[in-house]
């Protein structure tokens, strides 16, 4: 074999390689990849058949008030201001968590109720998550505390 083509070879070798790496890293990636969606768009994409049962989501809004319902597993109402969701969560909630404040909860959305593996509360009363602000923005009825 001449010098050119084992040089090509090699190159070409290389190529593979690199290839098979780039693809095996980003399979990786896909089962950690979670997309943020508000109420509105998880009943949109679902009924759409653009969500799966498997997908894990994390979903974004305020806890409707009069919605929360605590025991073993803890039910409560996220809205974006325009649409609700119920969302489903076996554990504890975090200390901030209440009725009227914004919460970010990660999980999959089945059968028309959001399973909750984690639910994170805003950390003071000023804060609100961007993902959240933008969802209540989008829906045309968020109004902007005199803090911000």
């Amino acid at each position: 074999m001449k010098r050119k083509y084992k040089r090509l070879s090699f190159v070409g070798l290389g190529v593979l390689i690199l290839s098979a790496a780039g693809s095996l890293i980003l399979f990786a990636f896909k089962d950690n990849i979670v997309f943020f969606l508000s109420p509105t768009e998880i009943t949109e994409k679902f009924l759409k058949n653009k969500i799966t049962a498997q997908q894990r989501l994390r979903v974004g809004g305020l806890v409707e008030r009069g919605s929360v319902t605590k025991g073993v597993i803890n039910r409560f109402k996220v809205t974006d201001l325009n649409k609700s969701i119920l969302v489903e969560f076996k554990g504890l909630l975090p200390d901030l968590f209440r009725e009227g404040q914004g919460i970010v909860a990660e999980g999959r959305y089945d059968n028309a109720v959001f399973i909750a593996s984690q639910v994170l509360a805003k950390h003071d009363e000023t804060y609100m998550p961007p993902e959240v602000a933008e969802a209540l923005k989008k829906s045309g009825k968020w109004k902007p505390t005199a803090g911000k």
